[in-house]
């Protein structure tokens, strides 16, 4: 069974790591060759923030209390990320306070 959603059927790959074959010019503008040179037409401005609205949309955005929720997350682990890398260097400094102070 195909692991990808496509089912592998549609996908060309662009062999971007690649050397190109003999006689294979892969950024040709004509209608062969592994990549087809298809421009799109260019939508209006008014075209493009119609198409920019449907979009955001489509978005699911977070509710107060889930931005609240995260944000606290967030500030929580970093308090204790500090603090352990704070402990950490504090006992750290302390070993080479002990080891340079043994020889001398």
């Amino acid at each position: 069974a195909p692991v990808s959603k496509t089912g592998g059927c549609g996908f060309e790959s662009l062999r971007s790591c690649q050397p190109n074959l003999p006689g294979e010019n892969r950024y040709e503008t004509g209608s062969s060759g592994p990549m087809k040179a298809e421009r799109m037409a260019r939508p209006s401005v008014g075209e493009f923030v119609r198409q920019v609205r449907q979009e955001v949309n489509k978005v699911t955005w977070p509710t107060r209390t889930e931005t609240i929720q995260s944000t606290l997350m967030v500030v929580i682990m970093v308090a204790f990320a500090a603090m352990f890398f704070f402990l950490v260097d504090l006992g750290l400094a302390e070993l080479v306070q002990r080891a340079l102070s043994v020889g001398g």
